[in-house]
């Protein structure tokens, strides 16, 4: 299927390729079908364009967390595992949104409502995190005399 893009214009799409996100997102719960696009030949990609099927002025970055050195642990209740579909560790992709700041217009991730996708079955979830917990670790870099 064809698929007109913010940024890459018309692209053709498998439609086995397209991730069903079946309660939308945060925001935009409206829109369900969405793609993973990003610049080719540019080695392996840091970030992608989440690209909604349905409108073209819709999309969002997307950056795997570990990329800007997070890790989540999180669970799941018994209705998000349903909805991905039981999904295997293996199967499961983490991703955050990024954002434009209004001040400063710089960049930032969206920590609190990071995207779960189970991408063997091309199904995915918003996940709200009512709290963040984080663990820090401080090292000592001086040398001990």
């Amino acid at each position: 299927m064809q698929v007109n893009t913010y940024l890459f214009g018309t692209v053709d799409v498998a439609e086995d390729k397209v991730i069903s996100f079946p309660n939308g997102l945060i925001g935009f719960e409206d829109k369900k079908q969405f793609m993973l696009a990003h610049e080719e030949g540019k080695g392996e990609p840091q970030s992608f364009t989440l690209q909604s099927v349905d409108d073209a002025a819709l999309a969002f970055q997307i950056i795997d967390p570990t990329a800007l050195g997070f890790n989540y642990e999180l669970e799941l209740t018994d209705e998000e595992n349903a909805l991905l579909q039981s999904p295997a560790a293996d199967d499961v992709a983490v991703m955050i949104t990024l954002y434009k700041q209004e001040e400063g217009g710089g960049v930032a991730p969206s920590l609190r409502a990071p995207l779960i996708i189970n991408l063997k079955a091309r199904v995915g979830l918003q996940k709200l995190l009512a709290q963040m917990t984080t663990n820090v670790t401080l090292s000592n870099l001086v040398n001990k005399v």
